[in-house]
């Protein structure tokens, strides 16, 4: 039985790598405008968690059966969903025969170990739900039941139709099961949480250490050079269509909407479209709107390294597509050796050129002086994180047992000898006076102050 769940975990472990770097930069974005940074604790949970989370649907789908005349007859016992609850039970005594004992009906019962199975499927769902994302029970419940309904219509479908009959069945005890692990998880994390520092006050220590990360920074810069690249490609191809490939089309239209993108729009807007979404703007030393100089000045190293290198990177990707000259480069200068084969690529190939100086180009952009680039120092021109918007508040925990930061978000630890979720209570001589109320007499007549009098007279 454990044969079964080797070749899922094997299969996650292939395709998570792949699956990590075509999520990481929307990972990056919304974390970065969540959080203002992206500490390696929180990093490393969400990527167990995203490891976790694909490894549960392989296991749930794989391994996939090989399609066969007979295929719906070799499943035929799958094709009807059962829903009836607690037939697991009957399930165990069944299998156990005649022979009752803890080892058939328990250590060796298979379908005890897939009661198990199913238990544990979703455990870890409820401890990140709860730990990472400070989730009540109640929503990790919905969520658990909702992933355990979407695990067994794809089986319960033949997945979604790709095979004409169901080789895995839909049973409702499954569903239960999945949804109950959730919420063991859930109550596993609370001691987590008593123990664990919480992920704000990791994000605290690295804002602390640089307020404007330089991953931050690349991610911003990274989406600008997405978009500049994108409008490069519609304005050659509008160029191409209208004037025909000429030196001015080719180098001018890159130049253009470098200079509306890296220029015009953050002396309009304060931001690149980049850096605006990653809530980020483009400030001098006094702390203004720079001027359209200064951010010219500060964006002529992607200039001078980017904007050639997208121009060459349009012309090779049409190169590749339409003449395939790399392919006959390789065929041709097979026996010139590896130094005529390097040369003739790289004249023929721009491409080669992007891939070598892309490296390069970001280390210099990045290279920083204490805490800022090479080019914000000689510009004047600095980045500044926008105000990260408040976390919305939640209701106040009802279950027994339950913190009010899982509903509220992570706070701030407690001061020393200051208990938890509430503040120390102050002296009395510290405390404020909060007078008598609208329309009540003060009560001080003339007793009164005899009274003060005599008390201030015996003290």
């Amino acid at each position: 039985m454990v044969q079964s769940y080797v070749l899922p975990v094997q299969t996650a472990a292939t395709v998570f790598p792949l699956l990590a770097l075509l999520l990481f930069l929307p990972s990056a974005v919304v974390l970065y405008r969540r959080h203002g940074v992206l500490s390696r604790w929180r990093a490393l949970s969400l990527c167990a968690f995203g490891y976790y989370l694909l490894t549960a649907v392989c296991l749930t789908l794989i391994p996939l059966p090989r399609l066969t005349p007979d295929f719906c007859r070799r499943f035929a016992a799958k094709a009807d969903p059962e829903w009836t609850p607690g037939h697991t039970f009957t399930d165990i005594w069944r299998e156990a025969g005649s022979d009752i004992t803890v080892k058939t009906l328990v250590l060796q019962n298979p379908a005890v170990a897939g009661a198990l199975f199913n238990l544990l499927l979703l455990l870890p769902l409820g401890l990140f739900l709860r730990y990472h994302f400070r989730r009540n029970l109640a929503t990790t419940v919905a969520l658990g039941f909702g992933l355990s309904l979407l695990f067994e219509a794809t089986q319960g479908t033949a997945l979604w139709g790709a095979y004409p009959c169901p080789y895995r069945l839909f049973d409702v005890d499954d569903l239960l099961t999945n949804t109950a692990g959730a919420a063991l998880g859930w109550f596993l994390a609370g001691p987590l949480l008593r123990r664990l520092p919480s992920m704000a006050s990791f994000d605290a220590k690295a804002l602390a250490r640089r307020p404007v990360p330089v991953g931050r920074r690349l991610t911003a810069l990274t989406v600008d050079m997405i978009g500049v690249g994108a409008v490069t490609l519609v304005g050659l191809a509008l160029g191409l269509h209208q004037r025909g490939l000429t030196p001015a089309v080719v180098l001018g239209t890159p130049l253009l909407v470098f200079v509306c993108w890296f220029g015009l729009a953050p002396w309009a807007t304060g931001a690149t479209p980049g850096k605006r979404l990653l809530r980020l703007e483009l400030v001098d030393d006094a702390g203004q709107r720079p001027a359209l100089w200064r951010l010219l000045l500060r964006s002529l190293p992607h200039g001078v390294l980017l904007t050639p290198m997208l121009a060459l990177g349009a012309l090779a990707g049409v190169d590749l597509l339409v003449s395939r000259s790399l392919v006959d480069s390789l065929r041709e200068a097979r026996a010139d050796g590896v130094l005529a084969l390097f040369l003739r690529v790289l004249l023929q190939d721009p491409s080669v050129v992007l891939m070598l100086l892309l490296p390069a180009a970001l280390m210099l952009i990045a290279a920083h002086g204490g805490l800022r680039g090479r080019h914000e120092a000689l510009s004047g021109v600095r980045n500044r994180a926008l105000p990260q918007p408040a976390p919305a508040s939640r209701p106040a925990p009802t279950q027994p047992g339950a913190r009010a930061e899982d509903f509220t978000g992570p706070r701030p630890r407690p001061a020393d000898g200051e208990p938890y979720g509430q503040p120390a209570p102050r002296p009395y001589a510290e405390r404020e006076d909060p007078g008598p109320a609208p329309g009540r007499p003060t009560g001080r007549g003339p007793d009164t102050a005899r009274r003060e009098h005599i008390g201030a007279g015996s003290r």
